[in-house]
């Protein structure tokens, strides 16, 4: 079975368990590492923190009662910007990546939001399947420039219904 929640900042164990096992296993998807998150960066308070950002919504998806997969939606200029997306290798190919775009999607356009805007690593290419099957178009901006110097994130957006 799968369970989508919303998480709360009393849910920062769950949180912090699926964003280590993130950094861990897709290290070239974030633009933050699993080292900025351990040591002196892994106290409660800071887990906290990351959910309340204010206006945000942090999804986890459960499989069978286990964590498996998360994305967030937060607020931005006019629009809802999908961060920390990832899906746990053991859970991929069951839909879950879609659904829990589906559900940023949904609570966006429930709150007005026109889109949903998305940054993507350039060599990320099932994510960049994800998101272009989801509805994801490259909106031909300069994303965010990689540690190469040279490289940018792609930014992608979807328009969303009118609630």
């Amino acid at each position: 079975m799968i369970e989508l929640r919303e998480l709360t900042s009393d849910d920062w164990p769950l949180w912090r368990e699926l964003r280590l096992a993130a950094l861990a296993e897709a290290p070239y998807a974030f633009g933050s590492s699993l080292a900025d998150w351990q040591g002196e960066g892994d106290r409660e308070e800071r887990w906290r923190s990351r959910l309340e950002i204010p206006g945000a919504l942090d999804l986890v998806a459960l499989v069978d009662g286990a964590p498996a997969a998360m994305a967030t939606g937060v607020p931005a200029d006019g629009y809802v910007e999908l961060i920390s997306m990832w899906v746990g290798p053991a859970a991929r190919g069951r839909g879950l990546g879609a659904r829990l775009i589906a559900g940023i999607e949904a609570w966006a356009a429930g709150r007005g939001f026109p889109a949903l805007r998305l940054a993507v690593m350039p060599h990320n290419a099932h994510a960049i399947a994800l998101y272009r099957r989801t509805g994801y178009t490259d909106t031909g901006e300069p994303g965010d420039l990689l540690p190469d110097g040279v490289s940018r994130e792609i930014v992608m957006a979807k328009p969303l219904p009118a609630a």
